[in-house]
């Protein structure tokens, strides 16, 4: 039986003792209150399904937000800890100060209808609900906090909206390597070809280093994916030119295993080259204020389709996982299928 006492403050207390269970004690506003949970507790310890949701209640989802990013973040890939850091602000500034057991699927779905609300892209809400669920799964499943069920489980998520189909011209590939040849890094210029000729990430490209580079097979070894598997990569003619001359650029420091470095860090570390500003001013100077670095892929993946390999070989070249998301990247030009048409109606 639970023992129900006042406080001295004027509230009540429910403590119960149960042979197997751990010692539970809550505090209520009146004794009916008390009685009415002492009861529910009791019945789940006899039926066997009681958990304590003490720590939930306790803990504040600022609390809990912190430990995820110390604990779980910092074991994720740099790009990532990045990321999550921005998203992290978000959700804190709207649950920060609920407990744990306060959050609810309304509560969430309240965060998402007010973030699409303020403008916020489909995607980026995504991502900040994903954080915010396998926060809950962790808190769950590894740190006993006595929460019941993940609150973003069964809320309606926002569509992730149609793939970019944004392709360069053959007009514009020309004025883009032009201009990224003329910058006074020439790292610049082999990093854009390499992309346009292999289809490879941003960060896949700058991660890239010497011994992941063997221009007798024509090849490059990815291990550092956004997927986290690795890949061989086939080169082009073009491509394996650029990388031979990115290999012998005098400029190297000795002792630098990376392609393309940048400047040494307050450690005296080098870092990939990071080119962020230098690529807006470059799109900003020609005009193409609507391309992304990322199109440049986009363009690679498109083309190894028109050029005829099949998707099972389009995605070993690009690390594509599924089907699905490669013909999300795979944009055809319209006017190439109109003469590819015609000439299987000339045959």
């Amino acid at each position: 039986m639970a023992t129900i006492v006042k406080t001295p403050s004027g509230t009540w207390k429910a403590l119960i003792r149960k042979i197997g269970w751990p010692t539970t004690s809550k505090t209520f506003r009146t004794k009916r209150d008390a009685d009415d949970w002492s009861r529910r507790t009791e019945d789940e310890m006899v039926r066997g399904v009681f958990i304590s949701r003490s720590p939930s209640e306790r803990m504040t989802f600022g609390a809990a937000l912190k430990r995820y990013i110390s604990e779980v973040s910092t074991t994720k890939k740099l790009k990532t800890q990045s990321s999550e850091a921005g998203s992290a602000k978000h959700l804190d500034k709207f649950f920060g100060k609920y407990s744990l057991a306060a959050v609810s699927s309304e509560l969430v779905a309240s965060y998402r209808d007010q973030r699409l609300a303020d403008g916020k892209a489909n995607n980026t809400v995504r991502i900040e609900l994903a954080l915010l669920s396998h926060l809950f799964t962790i808190a769950i499943q590894e740190w006993g906090l006595g929460i019941t069920y993940n609150p973003v489980v069964n809320i309606r998520k926002p569509s992730p909206g149609e793939g970019r189909d944004r392709r360069l011209t053959v007009t514009e590939q020309e004025q883009l390597l032009n201009t990224v040849k003329q910058h006074s890094n020439p790292m610049l210029g082999w990093i854009v070809m390499i992309a346009i000729e292999t289809g490879m990430r941003q960060s896949e490209i700058l991660g890239i280093r010497h011994s992941h580079v063997d221009l007798k097979r024509r090849v490059v070894r990815l291990s550092d994916t956004k997927n986290d598997s690795s890949r061989t990569v086939p080169l082009t003619r073009v491509a394996t030119e650029v990388f031979k001359t990115a290999l012998e650029n005098p400029l190297r420091p000795s002792g630098i295993d990376l392609i393309f470095f940048g400047e040494p860090g307050k450690d005296g570390k080098r870092s990939p080259y990071q080119f962020k500003k230098i690529w807006g001013d470059i799109k900003k100077s020609l005009g193409f204020v609507d391309l992304h670095f990322h199109d440049l892929r986009h363009e690679a993946v498109s083309r190894l389709v028109e050029a005829g390999l099949s998707d099972q070989e389009v995605a070993s070249i690009s690390g594509h996982k599924s089907m699905q998301m490669l013909r999300r990247y795979t944009h055809l030009r319209a006017e190439d299928l109109v003469k590819k048409l015609d000439r299987l109606q000339d045959e």
